[in-house]
C-alpha cells in the first residue's frame, strides 16, 4: 500500500470503503485491513484516525445514524404528498438499500462495538433506531394533515413497519424487493392506522 500520501477526509473515505466491504461480504468480511485495502491506503491510517478499531465501527455506525436522521427531515416534507404507504415504502427501500442490514449483524456480532455504542442508543439498533423515530416523526405530521387515524399509536406502528421492512431485506443473495411487495407489507401493518 502506498505510503506518505495524503488523503482528502480520509475519515469519510474510510466509512465509504467499510460501507463497501459490508454490502459487498457482510460483517465477517470487516476488517481493519479490508477497509484500508478497499480505500488504497496503508493500515496505519485507520489508526491515526481511531484508537482502535472498534472505535472506529462505532463511529462508523453513529456516521450512518446521522445520515438516517439527516434524510428524515426529507420525509416530513412529504407529508400530505402522494400515499402515506408510498412515502413509507420509499423511505424503508432507501433505508434499507443502504447499509442499515449489514448493521444489524455487526453490531450483533460484536460486543466491544455495541458495548460502545449503548453509551448514545441505550436500546436497539442504531440505524433502526433511528429510522424508527424518523418515521414516527412522519407518521404525526401525517396524522396531523388527517392522513394516519387520529388514534394510531405512530411509535409502535413504527417500530412494526422497520421490523417488517428488515425482514423483508435481510440476508437476501438476489434482487432486493420491488417497492410493490413492500408496498404491499407496509399496507398490511399499518391498515388500521392509514386513512
Amino acid at each position: 500500500m502506498p505510503t506518505g500520501v495524503a488523503m482528502r477526509d480520509a475519515r469519510r473515505q474510510l466509512f465509504d470503503a467499510a460501507e463497501r466491504v459490508l454490502r459487498e461480504g457482510g460483517p465477517s468480511a470487516l476488517t481493519s485491513r479490508a477497509v484500508t485495502a478497499e480505500a488504497g491506503c496503508a493500515k496505519g491510517v485507520l489508526h491515526r484516525h481511531f484508537a482502535d478499531f472498534d472505535d472506529f465501527l462505532a463511529e462508523l455506525v453513529e456516521d450512518r445514524a446521522t445520515g438516517v436522521a439527516a434524510r428524515a427531515a426529507s420525509l416530513r416534507a412529504a407529508a400530505g404528498t402522494g400515499t402515506v404507504a408510498g412515502n413509507v415504502a420509499d423511505a424503508l427501500d432507501d433505508l434499507f438499500r443502504t447499509v442499515a442490514v449489514a448493521v444489524v449483524g455487526l453490531v450483533a456480532g460484536r460486543d466491544e462495538l455495541r458495548s460502545r455504542l449503548r453509551r448514545r442508543w441505550p436500546t436497539g439498533v442504531p440505524l433502526l433506531t433511528e429510522a424508527v423515530s424518523a418515521l414516527a416523526a412522519y407518521l404525526a405530521a401525517e396524522r396531523n394533515l388527517g392522513r394516519v387515524a387520529p388514534t394510531a399509536d405512530v411509535e409502535a406502528v413504527s417500530a412494526a413497519l422497520v421490523g417488517a421492512g428488515h425482514l423483508l431485506y435481510a440476508d437476501r443473495t438476489g434482487a432486493p424487493p420491488a417497492v410493490g411487495a413492500l408496498e404491499r407489507i407496509v399496507a398490511a401493518v399499518a391498515a388500521s392506522a392509514f386513512r
